[in-house]
């Protein structure tokens, strides 16, 4: 399992089940994928 983070985007790669338990994961977290990829642009 690879989660890839853009600028503008995100990339999931790996087997359905496993990209299906990140996203599930990460809803915890964010509500959309646009926080999600912002929070990780301010990391970097």
């Amino acid at each position: 399992m690879k989660v890839y983070v853009h600028k503008r985007g995100i990339i999931l790669t790996g087997k359905a089940w496993e990209v299906r338990e990140k996203l599930k994961q990460y809803s915890r977290q964010y509500v959309l994928v646009k926080d999600w990829v912002e929070s990780q642009n301010n990391i970097k």
